[in-house]
């Protein structure tokens, strides 16, 4: 036991270190007893397992939204391309907003009939959001490939 302040929080600093060190290796791999405790547990591996093993619309916003915004830019000469710009907007949006609601019915759906007496509450917005990031991007990392049932 250290008996200098700086002493204990060098040491204090060093734990939290190794546990962040720990947890981004878990968050790389999928161990579940060093996740982040909003993704760990059976449903939340599920829901995980569920958002990855299928395509959503919302994973390549970021993309489309680059290719739309270049195409603003070059239509602020071209009255076209700027009205062009607009409706993909509109249209990505309505894409991604009916996609989350389709996941949403069958995500909670799978999870009422999976888990029936265990807590889910977030689990259906933690599916949402992974659905927002680009698969390669999303920590946990993917355990499961596209088409594989969760």
């Amino acid at each position: 036991m250290p008996t200098d302040r700086k002493e204990a929080a060098k040491r204090q600093r060093e734990a939290r270190r190794s546990d962040l060190a720990r947890q981004r290796e878990a968050l790389a791999n999928g161990d579940e007893r060093y996740l982040p405790a909003r993704d760990k547990g059976p449903v939340r591996r599920f829901v995980r397992d569920f958002v990855d093993s299928r395509f959503a619309i919302a994973e390549f916003f970021l993309p489309m939204a680059v290719v739309i915004l270049v195409l603003s830019v070059f239509g602020n000469s071209n009255r076209s391309l700027q009205n062009i710009s607009l409706l993909l907007w509109l249209g990505v949006i309505v894409l991604i907003v009916i996609d989350s609601i389709g996941i949403w019915i069958r995500l909670r759906k799978q999870l009422n009939t999976r888990f029936p007496n265990e807590p889910k509450r977030g689990a259906i917005a933690y599916g949402l959001m992974r659905t927002l990031q680009m698969r390669r991007l999303r920590l946990p990392k993917p355990q499961v490939k596209r088409g594989e049932r969760p």
